[in-house]
């Protein structure tokens, strides 16, 4: 009889839940652990085949009549911003944002705490506790950063580190092939500078200057108003059922 490695993943199916981005529709997820010394590696080649990470889970919808969602991710050297991207970018080059390792604060979790009341009150995330988002953070067997973005300060160019109050955050996945934003959160009194787009683009220039051809979004979702956003990063490439596929605009 044989048995199965330790590390060789063990994927499961979710029952069917009501769909969060089209309505009247159900989903279903399969899903594998992250864990082990293959970790890494397996997180690369589940990414690569539009698997998300969340925590040490890996999934993908799985529905029964629906293939609406469609990961997406964007060709860092090729990516031209549009005309509004620039002037966002523009309006934000007083922020700096610091690479950390992934560890919790009760700054973030404040900041957390102030976008999900604002923007998502009524979302699957909205009754995290700071433990809930502790775990979020923390709970990964790859390599995973925190990165906070704050106002420039004098000894910015010297340290790499802004000054003041925490103003957004991203909790981002580093791989051989590119960087996946897993998830991102800013101050929502902030709104006239359009932080969720300059984190973003701001990723994109750092996946550039790693030399790493592509910055994962996650899923597009074509009739999902929540999900449009992601349609404007291009070109990028989309995984559809014969491979990933270029598409310019």
């Amino acid at each position: 009889m044989t048995s199965q490695p330790r590390d060789a993943p063990q994927f499961y199916l979710t029952s069917p839940s009501a769909c969060p981005y089209l309505p009247g529709r159900e989903e279903r997820k399969v899903f594998t652990h992250i864990v082990g010394r293959r970790g890494r590696e397996l997180n690369e080649i589940l990414t690569q085949g539009g698997f998300r990470r969340s925590q040490t889970i890996a999934y993908r919808p799985a529905c029964d009549l629906c293939n609406a969602c469609i990961s997406v991710r964007v060709l860092t050297d090729a990516f031209a911003p549009s005309g509004n991207m620039r002037r966002i970018n523009k309006l934000n080059r007083d922020l700096i944002g610091e690479v950390l390792p992934n560890r919790p604060t009760s700054e973030q979790y404040a900041l957390f705490r102030r976008y999900l009341d604002a923007r998502h009150a009524d979302g699957g995330m909205a009754d995290m506790s700071v433990l809930d988002y502790s775990m979020m953070v923390e709970d990964s067997h790859i390599d995973t950063t925190v990165i906070e973005y704050r106002r420039r300060g004098i000894d910015s160019g010297i340290t790499g580190r802004g000054d003041g109050d925490l103003m957004a955050v991203c909790l981002t996945d580093e791989m051989s092939d590119g960087l996946s934003m897993v998830y991102s959160f800013y101050d929502p009194a902030l709104q006239d500078r359009s932080l969720g787009t300059f984190i973003i683009l701001d990723h994109i220039r750092r996946a550039r200057a790693m030399g790493l051809p592509y910055l994962y979004l996650g899923y597009w979702v074509e009739g999902s108003k929540k999900m449009a956003y992601k349609a404007r990063y291009t070109p990028q490439e989309r995984l559809l059922p014969g491979g990933w596929v270029r598409v310019d605009g």
